[in-house]
């Protein structure tokens, strides 16, 4: 009987808990930055401008962070990516002008691009193979606790605080990732040192998870920026709520995600996940009330918790040691990509239409991303599912 391949190790757990405190310090400022702008004298145009900002500048910085992850330079990227998530929330707090904080958020968008690249290659370096898609799970537990706690934890600070006290908590969990960093052991990966190469800095094995992922993301993206708001609106229940009660939806997803990837393939989550946060904006745009905004939250945990691992572990599936960071570059812009163009989009639709055709309008991009996937993820050789039929025959 051949021993199960143990996944669980010290390291394992520090790059886990550095994620989640990363995510925590993204996501509890993510969602109350709209609130920000507010005060500052912005309006939800403004506010998607600058979720629009945040991502473009971490998109362009991706590509080139992956190829300095390449040459085997895990923890130097690390450490200046926790160090700019520590000193960009002072920054808000220091510096209160809209074009000062659009300054900041486009520096902190560069270090949540430095930060969650290199834990996430980290983390593929410490997962055994035969485990990956689980072990990718395991991880992305961190982002789905984040989602649980930040956006709830963020809007309590600032509703019965201020944002100083908001802003002061983002950079107190920094430091606590900082202070893990310098206890993590990474695996030492043998690389051959790669010159710079445009045409290297994308991964092509990665792209069809990748734009499967970045179609998915434009209406999470949506969520992230303004479903606060639109709570506040039409008088449903705090944001705090929904964000906890999708959280909950999203860690139930990454504890069985991995596996049934692992087992079966991705394709169950590329369809059932997108026809679930369809129905969700369908619910928030067209039949907005109590029941139907947490069965919302419900429908949007279980299409982002189920879609992003197993579509995260296609992409970097098939990827040696000295491709893992351009890899895992290409997914996370994808996903940099979508929360940022699809925060844009959803201020603009709101400023023009209103919330509840936003939602609506914005639906349709979850049917684009099914279509995306059959047209070009499912049967490429970095599918968990197209692997599993070649295995089969």
């Amino acid at each position: 009987m051949q021993k199960e391949v143990k996944l669980w190790s010290r390291d394992f757990v520090f790059i886990i808990i550095i994620n989640f405190l990363v995510f925590l310090n993204h996501l509890s400022i993510l969602s109350t930055f709209p609130f920000y702008i507010e005060y500052l004298g912005g309006s939800e145009a403004v506010a998607g401008r600058a979720a629009a900002m945040f991502s473009i500048v971490a998109v362009l910085c991706r590509p080139f962070i992956g190829w300095m992850l390449d040459n085997g330079k895990r923890k130097a990227i690390l450490i200046v990516g926790l160090c700019g998530m520590m000193l960009m929330p002072i920054g808000y707090l220091v510096l209160g002008t809209l074009f000062l904080a659009f300054v900041c958020r486009m520096v902190h968008g560069a270090s949540l691009a430095f930060s969650n690249t290199s834990t996430a290659t980290i983390a593929t370096d410490i997962i055994p193979r035969p485990r990956f898609a689980e072990g990718m799970g395991m991880f992305g537990m961190a982002t789905a606790m984040a989602t649980a706690v930040a956006p709830a934890v963020g809007l309590a600070l600032m509703e019965k605080m201020d944002f100083g006290m908001l802003f002061l908590f983002g950079a107190v969990s920094i430091a606590i990732a900082l202070v893990l960093f310098l206890m993590l052991k990474t695996p030492k990966i043998e690389v051959q040192k790669k010159p710079l190469n445009i045409k290297g800095l994308l991964d092509k094995d990665a792209i069809p998870a990748s734009l499967t992922a970045l179609i998915f993301m434009f209406t999470y993206g949506a969520l992230e920026n303004f479903a606060a708001k639109f709570a506040v609106e039409q008088h449903l229940p705090s944001g705090g709520i929904f964000f906890a009660i999708m959280a909950v939806t999203v860690l139930v997803m990454r504890l069985t995600a991995g596996k049934v990837t692992d087992q079966h393939g991705e394709s169950i989550f590329a369809y059932s996940c997108n026809i679930a946060m369809f129905a969700a904006f369908l619910l928030l745009g067209l039949c907005p009330n109590t029941v139907t905004y947490i069965l919302a939250a419900v429908l949007s945990g279980f299409g982002f918790g189920g879609l992003e691992p197993a579509l995260q572990s296609m992409a970097v599936a098939i990827a040696p040691p000295e491709n893992r960071g351009s890899a895992n570059s290409t997914f996370l812009c994808a996903y940099d990509i979508g929360i940022g163009v699809g925060g844009g989009i959803a201020g603009v639709l709101i400023s023009s239409f209103g919330y509840n055709k936003m939602f609506v309008i914005m639906a349709v991009f979850n049917i684009l991303s099914i279509l995306v996937y059959v047209l070009i993820g499912r049967n490429h050789p970095s599918s968990f599912t197209y692997r599993k039929k070649l295995a089969v025959k």
